[in-house]
């Protein structure tokens, strides 16, 4: 009686969560022959370069990697007897497979490699909470306590859905201050929040943590928009006594509509670009949250109409004045926002970012920044 190879999915979950990539690279060479060789390259943390894990040693990803990373999309290279195939769980992507082979890679070869794939992605976003291994390969410089309270909060990097895809950037990656984004899907709700926490360093980031909590705490309570910018509120007074608070947007889109609820309280910015125009989301700006005690707030609606683009982001980024020039978000952030219109959300705050870092020349940003965008595609 022949025994049939495991299933690669039942090798990862049954392996420590540190050798994800040995267990997967010898499970294709049991059951490809034509493979010799694999490597995972993760992308940094400013999604802007892919460095090996397997051999960390080795070169970072060049160019068929990043086309394979920003297309998302598989690639067989014939010259090179390569497959690349993007690494992404529910939209967030974390890096591409590499698969090397003895002879041309067929198409059916190609759809063979997509499955494996997927299943190392699933296990590799869960590893992540039991081995510091695939963290010490996106870091390439040693991060901040302040930053690293921030990355820890985060919700992922990007997601995507039948109606919607959605991505967000933080930057400088590796010294953040107060700024922040969150999200959660449930049902046909997205909450999506931004907020830009006062003051700088590891104090910022400690507010912003107990900000962010406090809205997730009510949120996973099953409380609305307004229950939780009060709670929050309310959580940040009872620390600091109105003496720190934190600027925020949450927004809470039904994705079978595209009919958003929006608590504005403070001074993150809302676009929506539709082919080529831009506006501005106008909203009455409420307090911020902690600044008063029983702090008490009011929902603002919405429409998102199909093909919109949603960009939100902090004051770092709209109100950023290097070396005394124009606010960023005058001419200069429209400008980006149209240069992104073919891109995939994932791809728009990058080249949003770029601009911004262009913007500040050689100047040192006084702030951080976040950029999130949404795109509604029913």
């Amino acid at each position: 009686m022949t025994t049939r190879p495991a299933h690669v999915g039942s090798l990862l979950r049954a392996a420590p969560p540190d050798r994800l990539p040995e267990v997967a690279a010898e499970h294709l060479r049991t059951t490809l022959p034509a493979v010799t060789g694999m490597e995972i390259f993760l992308s940094d943390l400013t999604m802007t370069s892919l460095w090996p894990v397997i051999d960390p040693e080795g070169a970072p990803g060049g160019r068929l990697e990043q086309r394979v990373f920003g297309s998302q999309l598989p690639l067989a290279d014939a010259a090179s007897g390569q497959v690349l195939l993007p690494l992404t769980v529910w939209g967030d992507r974390l890096g591409v497979l590499r698969v090397e082979l003895d002879q041309p890679a067929a198409p059916d070869l190609v759809e063979h490699l997509t499955g494996p794939a997927d299943e190392l992605a699933v296990a590799l976003r869960a590893a992540e909470k039991d081995t510091d291994r695939y963290h010490q390969v996106s870091r390439r410089q040693r991060l901040t306590m302040a930053a690293e309270l921030q990355w820890a909060l985060l919700p992922g990097r990007s997601l995507g859905g039948e109606r919607f895809k959605l991505a967000g950037q933080l930057e400088p990656a590796y010294a953040m201050y107060g700024d922040h984004y969150d999200w959660a899907l449930t049902g046909d709700r997205l909450t999506l929040t931004v907020l830009n926490g006062h003051g700088d360093g590891i104090e910022a980031a400690l507010l912003t943590t107990i900000a962010v909590n406090a809205m997730r705490n009510a949120r996973r309570s099953g409380a609305n928009i307004v229950e939780q910018a009060e709670l929050a509120s309310d959580a940040v007074y009872s620390r600091y006594g109105g003496a720190s608070h934190v600027s925020t947007l949450l927004l809470e889109i039904d994705l079978t509509d595209g009919a958003v609820e929006a608590v504005d309280a403070g001074s993150p910015r809302a676009l929506i670009a539709h082919e080529g125009d831009i506006r501005t989301v106008h909203l009455e700006q409420q307090l911020p949250l902690g600044m008063f005690g029983d702090g008490r707030y009011e929902t603002q609606k919405f429409q998102l109409e199909p093909g919109d683009r949603l960009l939100v982001v902090s004051d770092g980024v709209h109100a950023a004045t290097p070396a005394g020039r124009p606010e960023y978000g005058t001419s200069a952030l429209l400008s980006a926002l149209r240069r992104t219109r073919l891109q995939p959300p994932a791809e728009a705050v990058g080249t949003v970012m770029r601009a911004l870092r262009d913007y500040h020349a050689d100047v040192e940003p006084e702030d951080d920044a976040v950029i999130v965008c949404l795109d509604w595609l029913r």
